[in-house]
């Protein structure tokens, strides 16, 4: 596998820049199997010389290796590839003056946007733009090629002696189809809202997740869908296939050809075409994402869900994930809860995921709902449960849905039976 890619990050404070950077990569990742034995190599250059470095290295590493008769090289799978059109040259057109004029004029408006704005963590624009080409031995061929670009700005807000953050974002494929505006007002809006937030009382609640927090959770349920998770038995929903593990308005698909989706993509780390895969319908488990390895071990074909850069080697991974979207507006999910917490931020989640039984737990905060309008701003709870009882206690799904970065197409989600430790 050999990339090339350029990326541009840009950081402005007080009106100038403050960071600017522009860098350009190429590299080389060769696999090499020998009887089920698996040398790899890599380096960050594409030079004759240490191509053949990197082969003799790769083919050196075999002998180190533990055979695996699971261990082999896909091969092509008759799957056609669909056409992706994930490119775009503002990426590379775009003047860096401009660029630059981007991330200053995102923090001009976040200091304009409210006078208990007090400061501007950070605000910045970058972008990138990559093109991989992947072959094997087998007869496999593939390349590719995306760009992407993107605001963030983290604004400070303050009222007496406390001080408030919130931060606003946009991600597009090219800059000229970033919203400053937009970007701007939800940091200011986020920092602000949670001035005068206090420590609630522990208590049961109903948690009201914004498609931004949403995927948080569902990027780790997509991953326990792996078929690399069962082998190691590190997943709370193995020997499940035909179970219902979630309320019957809930389906969610790993749909790669889904161009409006930042994870889009043409072939997978193997190099066979993506295709569209099911993994939960209408609440009912369907199966599990598998490359070459896995899909051996399972006994099964390959769902084209291998995941792999340039400097590792292929693993399985969902590449992008939606959840389907329900009828409710995000007005009428707030309005349905009694006694609930509509989400403004969550910490600590990844590192707070027990991966073998699914419970979670992570700091929050946000504004509490009561009778179903938005109430005062609390702040420092925790909010905990498991990921197969979150579930089955969804009880709305929105039906506007965000394409965040990452690769998650995801609507609001409103969560029941959530406990909540505060004070």
């Amino acid at each position: 596998m050999v990339g090339r890619g350029t990326s541009t990050s840009i950081r402005a404070y007080d009106g100038e820049i403050e960071a600017l950077t522009v860098a350009d990569s190429a590299g080389i990742g060769v696999r090499v199997i020998v009887d089920g034995r698996l040398g790899f190599a890599s380096a960050g250059s594409l030079e004759a010389d240490i191509i053949d470095e990197v082969l003799a290295e790769a083919r050196d590493n075999v002998g180190f290796a533990e055979p695996d008769d699971h261990v082999a090289l896909a091969q092509p799978d008759g799957v056609e590839p669909t056409s992706q059109d994930l490119w775009d040259n503002g990426v590379s057109t775009l003047a860096i003056d401009d660029k630059v004029a981007m991330a200053i004029e995102l923090e001009r408006l976040v200091r304009a946007g409210d006078p208990r704005i007090t400061g501007v963590r950070s605000a910045a624009y970058g972008d990138r733009s990559s093109t991989s080409l992947l072959a094997t031995t087998t007869g496999i061929r593939a390349s590719s090629r995306s760009t992407a670009a993107s605001l963030g700005v983290l604004a400070l807000a303050k009222d007496g002696d406390e001080t408030q953050s919130g931060g606003g974002s946009d991600v597009a494929r090219g800059p000229g189809r970033l919203d400053i505006e937009a970007a701007a007002a939800d940091a200011v809006s986020r920092a602000t809202a949670l001035l005068g937030a206090v420590q609630p009382p522990s208590r049961k609640i109903t948690l009201v997740l914004e498609p931004r927090l949403a995927v948080a959770l569902l990027g780790i349920i997509g991953g326990m869908l792996s078929g690399e998770r069962v082998h190691k038995g590190r997943t709370p929903f193995a020997d499940r296939v035909g179970d219902r593990i979630a309320i019957a308005e809930f389906t969610m698909i790993d749909d790669p050809n889904n161009r409006e989706s930042f994870g889009a993509r043409v072939y997978d780390g193997e190099g066979l075409a993506v295709r569209r895969n099911e993994l939960v319908v209408d609440g009912v488990l369907q199966g599990f994402l598998h490359h070459t390895p896995s899909a051996s071990r399972a006994g099964t074909a390959s769902t084209a869900s291998a995941v792999r850069g340039i400097r590792s080697t292929p693993g399985v991974g969902w590449h992008a994930l939606s959840v389907a979207p329900g009828d409710l507006t995000m007005e009428a999910l707030v309005a349905s809860v009694d006694d609930g917490l509509l989400v403004h931020s969550m910490t600590g989640l990844h590192s707070g995921v027990n991966a073998v039984s699914g419970d979670f737990s992570a700091g929050a905060d946000g504004i509490v709902i009561r009778n179903g309008a938005l109430a005062e701003p609390i702040r420092e709870v925790t909010i905990a449960s498991t990921l197969p009882k979150l579930l089955q206690d969804i009880v709305g799904i929105g039906s506007d849905v965000e394409h965040r970065p990452g690769g998650i197409t995801c609507p609001a989600l409103s969560i029941a039976n959530v406990s909540m430790s505060g004070s």
